[in-house]
């Protein structure tokens, strides 16, 4: 059912997967080419907020704020998954892999690889700050409007 709350959701971890997603640019390889990168994590954050924290809303502030912080990594571990398939499937269209389990393998490689260069300082504060007042303002929409 759609309400101000879960509207207010999915803009707020939208924003935060879109603002993320522009300091992982430069953390990469210059070589690497991110095509509609920012925009893609940006819809994701949209549907994890819709789905995920929208529909938590209405707990309390302390609920509010695992929500928010929930809402995060939920859309940390989608993007992480959903960007680490779309490097398997490219590189499976190449021959690199011999088989379906090393390919389903490199998933799993791929997401460590990605997940050990989100661990700058600047992403993970920009995701738990932002998770935290997506969480708040999810709250107060909530409240506010019913």
């Amino acid at each position: 059912m759609p309400d101000a709350a879960r509207l207010i959701a999915a803009i707020c971890i939208g924003v935060i997967a879109y603002v993320a997603s522009l300091q992982i640019v430069p953390l990469m390889p210059e070589s690497t080419d991110f095509g509609a990168f920012a925009y893609m994590n940006a819809i994701l954050g949209i549907v994890t907020g819709w789905t995920v924290m929208g529909k938590r809303a209405g707990r309390g502030v302390t609920a509010a704020i695992n929500n928010g912080l929930g809402g995060a990594l939920v859309l940390v571990i989608w993007g992480l998954f959903l960007h680490s398939c779309y490097q398997m499937f490219d590189r499976a269209l190449d021959n690199w892999y011999n088989g379906v389990f090393t390919a389903i393998a490199a998933i799993f490689q791929f997401m460590a690889e990605y997940a050990l260069i989100m661990l700058d300082p600047l992403v993970l504060f920009t995701l738990a700050a932002g998770g935290i007042t997506a969480g708040l303002l999810t709250e107060y929409a909530w409240r506010t409007w019913r």
